[in-house]
């Protein structure tokens, strides 16, 4: 707990049986609450997570990335959090910076707080393969100029968001695949909330997960698509449901038959 605020930190996770624990147990003190959702995993994901006390839910498949945080931030507001941070299980993100993106929330200041593995040059050192670095930069400089804003990278999965966003973002109507969170910083700044960054170091390594070069290229197709729905909404060309604050929000209880609480 953070300012009489309760912390909450999800892990979208498939098979992540080998780093799972390492992860758990380098989350700090503050964390009221722990959340997994096992999107079907092959290994003993969930298994592992409810023998670490974490909140546990599984799908009765594999959904995709998109859906798991779907289920995530559900139920991390279902669980009364204030403060919402996401953490890959896979131990390619340091927990240790739950503390301070959380810290920067609560103070007022931001409302979303993103890890950035580009701020402090640590995403080579860390292992980022090189194609995947200069797409990510080509990338974020294409957004930046097309959304209005500056950040480092929009592709980072070390998140943190107010209770507040998560309650309005159309969360519902996002991707199932990868380019959600592409589409949830998009939205931010649609809806013109304050996001904020820190230098967040990485470590890429056989047990990370890490997409293929085809799943990266569709990734990088999707952010471009989800830019010109953003333009064209913004401009009035063509309205885009993304976009929408009448959209589906991640409250409602479109997919709860999807997840079972352990």
């Amino acid at each position: 707990m953070i300012d009489g605020k309760r912390i909450a930190v999800v892990m979208p996770a498939y098979n992540a049986e080998r780093t799972l624990e390492k992860t758990v147990r380098a989350l700090p003190g503050i964390v009221d609450i722990k959340i997994l959702v096992d999107d079907s995993s092959n290994d003993n994901t969930a298994l592992l997570s409810e023998k670490l006390g974490v909140q546990t839910f599984i799908h009765d498949k594999n959904y995709g990335y998109g859906r798991n945080q779907q289920t995530c931030y559900r139920e991390a507001l279902n669980a009364g959090a204030d403060i919402v941070v996401m953490v890959h299980p896979d131990y390619q993100y340091t927990p240790a910076l739950v503390s301070a993106m959380a810290g920067m929330v609560s103070s007022g200041v931001y409302d979303v707080v993103l890890g950035s593995r580009i701020l402090g040059a640590g995403a080579l050192k860390g292992g980022m393969p090189l194609y995947k670095y200069v797409a990510n930069r080509l990338l974020t400089a294409f957004q930046n100029v097309f959304l209005g804003v500056k950040l480092s990278e929009y592709h980072t999965g070390f998140r943190a968001f107010s209770r507040e966003v998560l309650q309005t973002l159309p969360l519902l109507e996002n991707s199932d695949d990868f380019v959600f969170d592409n589409q949830m910083l998009a939205q931010s700044v649609m809806f013109g909330y304050r996001i904020g960054e820190i230098s967040c170091p990485t470590s890429y390594f056989e047990e990370a997960s890490s997409i293929s070069f085809k799943r990266s290229v569709q990734y990088g197709l999707g952010v471009l698509t989800t830019t010109a729905s953003f333009v064209a909404h913004k401009t009035g060309i063509a309205k885009s449901s993304l976009f929408d604050m009448t959209g589906r929000k991640v409250s409602l209880k479109y997919y709860s038959e999807l997840a079972q609480g352990s």
